[in-house]
């Protein structure tokens, strides 16, 4: 026992602790803030996708030296001055959005924030019961229309284009927006939550040629935009008065309004205990019904 505390002794007298000053908590802190900050944005922007991508290669290449194929090991090095370059290139516009959003931000604020999750999902049924009821009611009258809902990735670079709304979603505001020769009819609207925060926005447009040749700008946008974003975008012919839906760069075409709400409670995200509570009580409510009835 007396060799073991001996051994113990000179193991720990080996070790170098080192001392711990103020500011090296303070830099322990700022560095984990920073870092986490960059984690968010990289998960909010296109360069989440890229970041996967970047892990793949990174894995061949572990997988290259492993298997020693000098070829690719002597490419390697000699692409990361361009890569880097090429990163930052199609990285652009996330980063003036990320720049100019710390200008802005109110960290203070944003540290008092413990929770931006909402009980009801990224939007409340109130809001898809009014975009389902405006897409119908402007489909009769073959008002065309165009709407985009944000999803994961944030709209703000094409939000910019449009003009400013910012105001609580309702089937009439809708119908308003889209109505012929009005101001804000031409472009499209972009949802946020429970909120219109803007119009006659500009799309990119898709170049898939598999998409009908009978299909105009307007479905060619919505395409377009689901391309390059997560969002969906819920979409009014005004030749035909149809209803498409666009997500994940594929359209859905000729939608009922069971069908459209289907599809906008596939991005709602309301939680999993929320939806079965739901789904309990409406079977609940329906059998008071029939007894009702009866």
């Amino acid at each position: 026992m007396e060799q073991l505390n001996n051994w113990i002794g000179v193991y720990l007298a080996k070790l170098h602790m080192p001392t711990i000053h103020w500011n090296d908590v303070a830099e322990i802190i700022i560095l984990t803030f920073v870092a986490y900050h960059i984690l968010v944005w990289i998960k909010n922007t296109r360069a989440w996708a890229l970041l996967k991508g970047v892990i793949v290669i990174l894995i061949f290449i572990i997988i290259a030296a492993f298997c020693n194929m000098n070829t690719i090991l002597w490419i390697v090095p000699n692409i990361i001055s361009i890569a880097a370059t090429a990163f930052v290139v199609v990285l652009q516009p996330e980063l003036r959005s990320a720049l100019e959003e710390l200008g802005r931000k109110n960290f203070f604020a944003s540290l008092l924030d413990s929770s931006n999750k909402r009980e009801d999902g990224r939007f409340s049924d109130r809001t898809i019961n009014e975009i389902v009821k405006a897409s119908l009611e402007m489909g009769k009258v073959k008002t065309g229309a165009l709407i985009v809902i944000e999803h994961e990735q944030p709209l703000k670079e094409y939000e910019r284009t449009g003009i400013d709304v910012d105001g609580i979603i309702s089937s009439q505001l809708l119908i308003n927006i889209f109505e012929h020769n009005t101001p804000l009819h031409d472009g499209a609207v972009i949802v946020r939550g429970n909120r219109v925060v803007s119009a006659t926005c500009y799309l990119p447009l898709s170049d898939n040629m598999a998409l009908s040749k009978d299909l105009g700008t307007r479905h060619r946008a919505g395409v377009g935009i689901s391309e390059v974003t997560d969002s969906l975008t819920v979409i009014v012919s005004e030749e035909t008065g149809k209803i498409s839906v666009a997500y994940g760069g594929e359209l859905e075409r000729n939608l009922d309004a069971a069908r459209l709400k289907e599809r906008l409670l596939e991005i709602q995200d309301k939680p999993v205990e929320e939806k079965k509570r739901k789904l309990w009580k409406g079977k609940g409510v329906g059998k008071a019904g029939l007894k009702d009835e009866k």
